[in-house]
């Protein structure tokens, strides 16, 4: 009995001894995948092989690394709101093109892509400390264009790029007027329970009753939910429910912990919504829902009353002329 008892503790010890040295050797890894499988770090296409209007963009994080962004434009003389992208954690911004199109052309807005630092064509390593620096150069980069409505920037992150939304919103209320989050996780964390099964009994979110011993070994545990709850800002969720890599319930935490003290949040869920692709299988509804919260929390600016008329004639002359472009795209 005794030989068994000690058997039985050898084994779980060499769990939590492995399982550290696979966190310790090859988290990163894990987490951040810039480059997919039989592809390349570089990106497949760009924007213009969309037909889309665009601009490269380098930028210098705070701590001197070198940036790469596509500054998407609605149309040169079509201005909206501009929605500040971040992507999931694999592969990089060309991947995302697609969905980038049909968002200018259905919310009318301008679109920034940041590659985050170790993707695409910027440089140097992902982590945690080093991507929200990067989030940060991003926006303060739109905070100081003149060609945009600066008092319309709206973070929206999906999966990690969700967890990066999350940090720079809360930490720039005055920048960042609202955030859409899609299929994102609670922590990375609690997600390395649910890729790694047998690690659950040994890290796990910082709320849990029971101590995780190794918590302290992740370099990069993205605790969403607990930054969700300062945001200020409205927010809008964005679920999949047949999402296969982040717990749909994982949405549905985040969203709880956000409206106990913020009364501008709004769920919504999409039946047959996987991780990637909740845009597309959502159809209309998926971007009504989107285009209505704008609309809501992000208006567009009134003119003053003296110049309301001309203005407004000028606005829908505008409008009418960017829908007539988008649709010949």
């Amino acid at each position: 009995m005794v030989s068994y008892v000690n058997a039985l503790l050898y084994g779980v010890g060499g769990i939590v001894v492995a399982g550290m040295a696979l966190l310790v050797a090859f988290q990163e890894k894990l987490v951040y995948v810039p480059v997919l499988p039989g592809l390349t770090k570089s990106y497949p296409i760009t924007p213009a092989r969309l037909r889309l209007v665009y601009e490269d963009v380098w930028l210098r994080s705070s701590d001197g690394v070198r940036l790469h962004a596509w500054f998407i434009k609605l149309l040169p003389d079509c201005r909206g709101p501009t929605i500040l992208f971040f992507q999931e954690n694999a592969g990089n911004i060309a991947h995302r093109l697609e969905m980038v199109r049909i968002m200018l052309q259905r919310l009318h807005c301008n679109v920034f892509m940041l590659s985050y630092r170790g993707y695409g064509a910027s440089d140097g390593s992902p982590s945690q400390h080093g991507i929200i620096r990067d989030a940060q150069a991003a926006l303060d980069h739109l905070s100081q264009r003149t060609d945009i409505d600066t008092s319309r920037i709206i973070v929206f992150g999906r999966s990690l790029g969700g967890a990066v939304g999350a940090v720079l919103t809360r930490n720039n209320p005055d920048k960042v007027s609202a955030l859409i989050l899609e299929n994102t996780f609670t922590s990375i964390l609690d997600m390395a329970g649910v890729l790694l099964p047998f690690l659950k009994w040994f890290i796990g979110s910082s709320s849990s009753k029971v101590p995780k011993v190794l918590n302290f070994v992740v370099r990069s545990p993205w605790s969403t939910i607990d930054v969700v709850g300062e945001i200020k800002q409205p927010i809008l969720f964005l679920s999949g429910l047949q999402d296969e890599m982040v717990p749909p319930s994982h949405m549905q935490l985040l969203y709880a912990k956000a409206a106990t003290r913020n009364n501008e949040c709004k769920f919504v869920d999409f039946p047959t919504g996987m991780h990637m692709d909740t845009w597309l299988t959502g159809g209309d509804q998926y971007w009504r829902t989107i285009q209505q919260f704008i609309e809501q929390h992000v208006p567009e600016k009134k003119e003053n009353e003296s110049s309301s008329i001309g203005n407004g004639k000028l606005a829908m002359q505008s409008k009418a002329h960017c829908e007539e472009l988008l649709a010949a795209c």
